[in-house]
């Protein structure tokens, strides 16, 4: 027992360092995907550093998500291709431990990421979420003239359709202003100007519009009559909560609720509709994702143990093939869920199910020393690949 005891600490501290590596590198791989938009904000609000370290602090739970996962299949792969490279296995069986007392401190580690993963999808989702889209309208509410773009038509304010031909950003002027307001259910209003000027309150997401010269055009839909007022200086207070559907009002997505407001959004809709379907899955994923953590943990046992595959780069690929068939497969969940072609259950836990019965499967046959000729399917995608490019080259 202490031999074990001593065998799980060593595998488990072997582990760690891959482990931490990885979060790192693919959370930093992730959130160079934010850099456009991040660029984007800078030219067009001109934020501060500060703003942006925000940005990517409320990215890092989205991500770290599915990150940790993968980190934790990276990690138990490179750990057994280590100790399979430096004939480390080979002197664990030679001393009578079999591929099956390994396992402990994988799912231990496993777990670890579980309850990791689990954390970031009930609560740093939901917060990230919320927070960016407040940092994001608050800064759009501060810089409201640079956001705006020429010859588009803008649907952010509450009930109103705004159109600009043209921004003069040195003078803070808009040219050829085009409003439709349908804030009046009854009635139908359309403005348009030569000329006006924004400016803004952030702290209470209002956005006023100061029209000069222009007509004003009103259809009452009761009575279908019209009438048209010309003016010198007319006002529009524009909302700007349509957009921001927070706490400070309007319904919220579904990744933005936290696990009890999806769970009583569940309980008393009356309605399956699109929004049902998209709102379970998310429920699902919050539990499912996490459990991948253990699947994929058992997956990497057999995968890090073959010898054809003993060095970190390949088993670095072979990992990131098998994470890519989970997520695959995962979003196929998500698509034909939310098309409600099966129960959302099914295409959450499914892959799951899969990987971790390929694991148990491939285990099983490590441990029995019968060979995992996963290779081979390599073999073949390249022979195939080989032969299409020479194929193409003579053509």
């Amino acid at each position: 027992m202490k031999f074990n005891s001593i065998i799980n600490r060593h595998i488990f501290k072997e582990m760690l360092p891959p482990f931490f590596i990885n979060t790192v590198f693919f959370t930093f791989i992730f959130l160079m995907t934010k850099i456009l938009a991040i660029t984007k904000m800078i030219v067009n609000y001109k934020i501060s550093l500060f703003s942006v370290i925000l940005i990517l602090v409320y990215s890092v739970p989205r991500f770290l998500s599915f990150v940790i996962p993968m980190s934790v299949m990276m990690a138990v792969i490179l750990t057994f291709l280590r100790l399979s490279s430096d004939n480390e296995l080979v002197a664990l069986k030679a001393g009578g431990a079999s591929v099956y007392m390994l396992i402990p401190p994988v799912l231990m580690f496993s777990m670890m990421g579980m309850v990791l993963t689990s954390f970031m999808t009930v609560y740093g989702l939901p917060w990230g979420m919320v927070s960016m889209k407040e940092l994001t309208f608050r800064v759009a509410a501060s810089h409201v003239n640079a956001g705006l773009k020429e010859r588009t038509f803008n649907d952010s304010f509450k009930d109103v359709i705004l159109y600009i031909n043209k921004i003069d950003l040195k003078n803070k002027n808009l040219i050829d202003v085009f409003i439709e307001d349908k804030r009046d259910r009854n009635t139908r209003i359309t403005v348009v100007a030569p000329r006006g000027r924004l400016y803004s309150e952030p702290d209470k997401f209002l956005v006023h519009l100061q029209l000069f010269d222009g007509t004003i055009n009103q259809v009452n839909l009761d009575n279908r009559s019209a009438h048209s007022i010309n003016f010198n200086t007319y006002d529009v207070n524009l909302d700007l909560k349509k957009a921001l559907s927070t706490s400070k009002g309007g319904p919220k997505d579904e990744d933005e609720m936290s696990l009890a407001e999806i769970r009583q959004y569940l309980k008393n809709v009356s309605q399956k509709d699109a929004q049902y379907y998209v709102t379970l899955i998310e429920f699902h994923k919050k539990f499912s994702i996490p459990i991948a953590c253990l699947a994929l943990g058992v997956l990497a046992i057999p995968l890090g143990i073959q010898s054809k595959f003993a060095n970190p780069s390949a088993g670095l690929g072979l990992g990131l093939v098998f994470f890519l068939m989970y997520y695959l497969m995962l979003s196929a969940g998500s698509v034909f869920g939310e098309a409600g072609v099966y129960p959302p259950a099914i295409g959450m836990w499914v892959p799951n199910v899969v990987m971790g019965g390929l694991g148990i499967f491939l285990l099983v046959r490590t441990a029995n020393d019968r060979p995992v000729k996963i290779n081979s399917v390599f073999i073949i995608l390249k022979v195939k690949y080989n032969k299409l490019s020479r194929k193409n080259k003579t053509l």
